[in-house]
This record gives structure tokens, C-alpha cells and sequence, in this order.
């Protein structure tokens, strides 16, 4: 077999073994349970609580956990909108890098607080020391949001009948510290281990080969980079994220990262067996999830290994696969797993230029942020498939003639309205957007023209990739879409804070009524959700609303790329 193959087969092997004891573990956390931890983080925990004023035992409400988690997020919003606007003039800040603008801020700003990291500047001089210390801060905050959401939503699913769902600040604290925090550390060691940087002095220079003075930017990269991986955030400390060499120095570090990258999205669902004591229905979502992550990535690697046709037609030999945008170190098929992971993912972190690949591989990259339930961001990628499971268990209750009941709680006209209004959300903004980018530009290509270095079908690919990674969190884009603009800062910024917060209230609410509702205990004619029967209905469901809505766009942008390059 060939050894790039072997190599994202072992990363994915090693990824799986690792989630299913660290599932165990956030289970457990959860829970409330004892964990060989605790002596070291319940201290810790305890001064957060002191500090913030919370008492960790009052039980909340799902409207009083929505209420506590938006707030939260609005506060740390207006402190990076101040923070990022003043930085220029703010302390560590040896390289003398600017403010931003104040749209550039809005965007940046949202940006990491709903756990996207979409990137309108290249890091290492767009940003401060100071600036990037508070970005890495909301990369902790937006994941523990997500995951505190989610363990809301787990803890629903557990209770028979109940109105209080836990404490949404304990769950936050305990996802940062005892989850988040302890295994960014070792990921940060391992990366210093092998040449990242983690210094607060300024750039540092040396002479090439070829004679000429270079000056490298560096700083305090390497704890950043760590929880932009295991977060789901993806926002690099360098432009070139984990394609640049002090990001991500060989195949061990890339292997590293790229398991950080959907380790926790997988944990999570072993954690919620875990918690309901249904090991089945996790190893069923499990596997409807990956078996949508494999149909994205199998083709994928299979075309960036065969190169470009284009190329091919010209009587190039290509030994290497399709290399454009790609590292030598890495190669096509570890670029195009990685690609996949992190779009599947709300990660968005890139070790290759997703504009470079090739156009079906761009359209699956697409695909998964499309989607945006197979594996999915931490915490939040759970609540994405959650909509599907009760849009799956309503419609199959209704072909079977029975009232649609889902962990003994009655799926009625409420839940359903709530769940239709969140899975057609995502292709609204999408495609909303889109459509009216495409007019503003055909209006007046001339005027607009900084905005595409590529006109035509991969133009408009660009467009439509960039609301995509915005709608799904993820943050990657296509770049050579001229982006720091106001209009992409602001509809990218809009759709981002819609994106985020709509899909975890949904989740959340329908959770809290369903919990609220009377059990009704399982009888032989009951639904059974942890069979493959049901994860073909959802599977299903995910296709028809999630992947079809998407076709008519995707035929314009990369379907049509991909054809013109056979085109004689």
C-alpha cells in the first residue's frame, strides 16, 4: 500500500483510540463523577467560580443557560472589539503591527467568539502579541461554549423527566480547564519540541542560501496554535496557518495536529453514551458520521493523488499528484485528510491552499461545511446532528403511523417547527449571500474587481466557499477572494453571528421542552434509534436537506470547473 495512504489511515486509527477513553473521561466530567484530575483542577475551578461570583450548584433552566452563554459571549465581543481597535499602541507589540479598522475588528472579533477564526488578515502582521494572547483566550471560550451547550443538551437526553439541566457556568469552567486546557499543554510541548516558537520576542532574521537578509516573524505561537486544533477554531498565528513551517515543521507535528483536529467532535459522541448508558446509539452516529467523512474523503485523495488533468492534457508528468499549493512534506494525501478533517470539523485550520485544489476536491471540502454535521465542531457538531436525528424520528413516526417519540419524550408540532427553522438555516445564509455577492459583482465587474483573482466558475467558487466556511463556523477559505473589504467583513461578520448562536438555541430549546415533557416509557412499538435502520434514516434526511439544497450552486462553481478542464 502506498505509505501516504497508510499514513491518514494510522492518523484516523489513532484518533478513533484516543476518543473513545477521552469520551469516557468528559463523560465523567459531566456527570459530576470523580476523575484522577480533580485534586489538581478543583482548586483551579473554585477560584473561577470565587472570582466570577457563580454558584456552581444552582441549577438552571434551558432559558437560563441560553441567557448565560449569549451574555457571556456579548461581554468578551466588546472587550476584543476594544482590544483589537487600541493594540497598536497597547503593550507587547515588538514588530510594531497596526489596529485594525473597525469593520476588520467586527469580523475578526466575531470571528473567534463563534468559534470560526475566518482570518481577513495574515497573522503575524495583522495582529499584536496582545492581540493574538486575547484571540487564543475566546478560542477556549468558544470552544467550552460549544461544548457546555452540548453537555446541556446530553444531560436532557439522560433526565426522565426534569426542568433544571445543571449549570451552564460549571459545565463552561470544566470544559476549559479540565478538558481543553490539560491536553492543549502537551500538544503545545510537542510542537515546541519540534521547532514552533513560543517567545514574546519580535522577529529574528538570517541570511539564505541564496545570500539574501530575511526577516521571520515569531511570538508566542505554539500554545495558540494548540487550542486553535483541539477547539475546532483554526486561526492561525501565521497567514499561512498550518502550511508554514514554524505552524507545523514535519509529517509528525502535521499528524499531531490533524488528530487534535477532530479528536474532540468524536469524543463527544462516546461521551453522550456514556452519559445515557447507550453505548449503541453512539456507535450508531458514530458510524452514520463516518461514513459521510469517508464518501468526502476517499475521492478527495484519490483526485489531488492523480494531479490535474489540465496539467496532464499538456504532457506535464505530475509523480507527485496535484502539488499546487501543497508541501512537499506533507504531500496530496495527508493534505487532502486534512482538508477534509478540518472542513467536516468547524476547524478550518489549512496545511495546503484550498483555492489550489482540485475542483471536486474543492467541492467536498465544501460538502462537509455544507453538511456540517459529520463530526462537526466540539460540541456544536452534536447539536447539528441532533436536528437531524429529531427531523428523522418525526418523519419516521409519521410512516409508521405512530406519535414520534425519541428517549421516551413525544416529538410534537413545537420541536419540529424549531428543527425545520434550524436545518434550513444554514443553506438561507449560505445561499442568500451568495446570490447577492454574485449581483453586487456582475453589476459592475470593473469596480468589484479586486475582490476575484479568478473569474468565472472558480470566482464564483470563492464567493460561495467564503459564506460557506462563515454559515458553518469553520473559518478556511478559498483565497484568492480579495476578503478584507467592508462588504466581506460585514455580511461575513452577520452571517457568522446568525450562524453560531440560531443553531446552538435550537438545539438547546428543543432539548428543554423534551425534558420538561412527560416519559413515556419504551414499549415494543417503540422507535428504535440506536439500530442501522435509523442511521440510514438519518443518513437520509442529512442527504436530502443538508447536501441537495446545495446542488444547483455547486453545479455553477466547482461541477462546472471540473468539466472545463476536459473541455478540447
Amino acid at each position: 500500500m502506498n505509505p501516504e495512504i497508510i499514513g491518514i489511515v494510522l492518523m484516523f486509527i489513532i484518533t478513533v483510540l484516543l476518543a473513545i477513553p477521552l469520551g469516557r473521561y468528559i463523560g465523567k466530567v459531566y456527570n459530576g463523577e470523580k476523575t484522577w484530575l480533580d485534586f489538581l483542577f478543583n482548586p483551579l475551578d473554585k477560584l473561577f467560580y470565587k472570582v466570577g461570583g457563580v454558584n456552581e450548584e444552582k441549577e438552571m433552566n434551558w432559558k437560563q443557560h441560553l441567557v448565560a452563554l449569549l451574555t457571556i459571549n456579548l461581554v468578551w465581543f466588546l472587550f476584543s472589539m476594544l482590544v483589537l481597535m487600541t493594540m497598536g499602541s497597547l503593550p507587547l507589540n515588538p514588530d510594531g503591527n497596526p489596529s485594525m479598522s473597525a469593520d476588520l475588528a467586527f469580523n475578526t472579533s466575531i470571528s473567534f467568539v463563534s468559534n470560526t477564526n475566518l482570518q481577513h488578515y495574515s497573522g503575524e502582521s495583522g495582529v499584536t502579541y496582545l492581540g493574538q494572547l486575547v484571540l487564543m483566550l475566546f478560542q477556549f471560550i468558544s470552544a467550552g461554549t460549544g461544548m457546555a451547550a452540548c453537555a446541556v443538551v446530553f444531560k436532557s437526553m439522560k433526565e426522565k423527566h426534569t426542568e433544571k439541566l445543571g449549570n451552564f457556568y460549571a459545565f463552561f469552567i470544566k470544559s476549559c480547564t479540565r478538558i481543553l486546557l490539560p491536553i492543549s499543554v502537551i500538544v503545545a510541548i510537542i510542537l515546541v519540541c519540534n521547532g514552533t516558537p513560543m517567545t514574546f520576542k519580535g522577529k529574528d532574521q538570517f541570511i539564505s542560501l541564496q545570500g539574501d537578509t530575511v526577516q521571520v516573524s515569531r511570538g508566542p505561537s505554539a500554545a495558540l496554535i494548540a487550542i486553535k486544533q483541539l477547539g475546532t477554531n483554526g486561526g492561525g498565528f501565521f497567514g499561512a496557518n498550518s502550511a508554514h513551517p514554524l505552524e507545523n515543521p514535519n509529517y509528525f507535528t502535521n499528524a499531531v495536529e490533524n488528530v487534535c483536529i477532530i479528536l474532540i467532535p468524536i469524543a463527544m459522541i462516546f461521551a453522550l453514551g456514556y452519559m445515557l448508558k447507550r453505548k449503541k446509539f453512539a456507535w450508531m452516529i458514530f458510524s452514520v458520521m463516518t461514513i459521510g467523512f469517508l464518501l468526502l474523503l476517499i475521492p478527495s485523495v484519490y483526485y489531488e493523488m492523480n494531479g490535474n488533468p489540465a496539467i496532464a492534457k499538456a504532457g506535464i508528468s505530475q509523480p507527485l499528484g496535484s502539488m499546487e499549493g501543497k508541501e512537499v512534506r506533507f504531500g496530496p494525501a495527508a493534505s487532502a485528510f486534512w482538508g477534509i478533517t478540518t472542513t467536516v470539523t468547524s476547524n478550518g485550520s489549512v496545511n495546503a491552499m484550498h483555492d489550489s485544489f482540485t475542483p471536486l476536491t474543492g467541492m467536498f471540502a465544501m460538502l462537509g461545511m455544507m453538511i456540517n454535521s459529520f463530526y462537526g465542531g466540539v460540541g456544536v457538531g452534536f447539536l447539528n446532528f441532533y436536528i437531524f436525528i429529531i427531523i428523522a424520528v418525526f418523519i419516521s413516526g409519521l410512516m409508521v403511523g405512530r406519535t414520534p417519540e425519541f428517549m421516551g419524550k413525544k416529538i410534537e408540532a413545537k420541536e419540529m417547527k424549531i428543527a425545520a427553522i434550524i436545518a434550513l438555516l444554514h443553506p438561507f445564509l449560505i445561499l442568500v449571500a451568495t446570490s447577492i455577492a454574485s449581483h453586487i459583482y456582475a453589476q459592475n465587474p470593473a469596480a468589484y474587481a479586486a475582490w476575484l483573482n479568478n473569474p468565472g466558475n472558480h470566482g464564483f467558487s470563492e464567493m460561495l466557499y467564503e459564506f460557506t466556511s462563515s454559515s458553518a463556523n469553520n473559518g478556511s477559505g478559498f483565497e484568492g477572494l480579495g476578503d478584507n473589504t467592508r462588504f466581506w467583513n460585514i455580511s461575513c461578520g452577520i452571517v457568522m453571528l446568525l450562524a453560531r448562536f440560531l443553531p446552538i438555541i435550537g438545539p438547546v430549546a428543543i432539548a428543554g421542552i423534551l425534558a420538561n415533557k412527560k416519559y413515556v416509557p419504551e414499549t415494543a412499538g417503540t422507535l428504535k434509534t440506536d439500530t442501522s435502520t435509523f442511521g440510514i434514516m438519518v443518513f437520509a434526511v442529512i442527504f436530502i436537506i443538508a447536501a441537495l439544497s446545495f446542488f444547483p450552486a455547486l453545479s455553477l462553481g466547482p461541477i462546472a470547473e471540473y468539466f472545463s478542464l476536459y473541455r478540447s
